[in-house]
């Protein structure tokens, strides 16, 4: 298992509230040896890591539970878009009659209701695995800070839960987002989707954060798994 680290400075630009999942999503595909052609992406989003796939594909099939999300993927021939949820067991019934060259899965898997039960429904379609996984190491000195619990799982959590389904190989990334002002920094936590849409803290608990982060920059861990 390799663990290494990216620096990014945050820029106020078009797309920047996604650009620690756009990385992901790119590494994901960079890192592909196979070039499949045929493939699912769980959670795929308005189509990040679709954007990032540079080699041909016979059916590229997208799953989401959001038709919001949906309505902004790219469209094509090839090109399947459902609406569906990883944490409901009928989304695999209908995915279990297709055939998959490489399952991929982009900065999702972490709101897994039951992880354990989501990837032994990954296991039974049968395909090689692209997974990366947010961690409880993402905005760590955040939560610490405010005194707060992680939502997420820890990486070691999330590769145990991993080896007792996958043959697979596990590469941690840690990046760190820079920002100008706190306040910017916050705004991006609101804009990014990284929190999951929890809010945790209410207005006094907010402004006291603000005032005694001690960091110019947000952490991300990110578990990458592959099979």
């Amino acid at each position: 298992m390799r663990v290494h680290e990216e620096f990014s400075r945050y820029a106020a630009q078009y797309g920047v509230h996604n650009v620690i999942q756009a990385k992901v999503a790119q590494k994901l595909a960079a890192d592909t040896q196979d070039k499949p052609r045929k493939i699912l992406d769980l959670g795929c989003g308005n189509g990040t890591l679709f954007s990032h796939i540079d080699w041909e594909m016979d059916t590229f099939t997208g799953v989401d539970f959001s038709e919001s999300m949906l309505s902004h993927h790219p469209h094509a021939s090839n090109v399947t878009l459902m609406l569906g949820n990883f944490n409901d067991p009928n989304l695999f019934e209908k995915l279990s009659s297709m055939k998959f060259d490489r399952i991929y899965s982009a900065s999702a898997l972490q709101w897994a209701d039951d992880l354990d039960t989501v990837f032994k429904a990954l296991q039974s379609l049968n395909s090689p695995m692209s997974l990366a996984i947010f961690t409880s190491g993402t905005f760590k000195t955040l939560y610490e800070t405010a005194g707060l619990s992680p939502i997420l799982k820890s990486s070691d959590e999330v590769i145990e839960i991993a080896n007792s389904h996958f043959d697979a190989q596990f590469e941690i990334v840690r990046y760190v987002l820079e920002f100008d002002t706190v306040r910017e920094m916050f705004r991006y936590i609101k804009r990014s989707g990284v929190s999951g849409g929890r809010r945790v803290l209410d207005f006094a608990q907010m402004k006291a954060l603000m005032q005694n982060y001690p960091l110019n920059y947000l952490e991300f861990e990110v578990v990458f798994i592959t099979s």
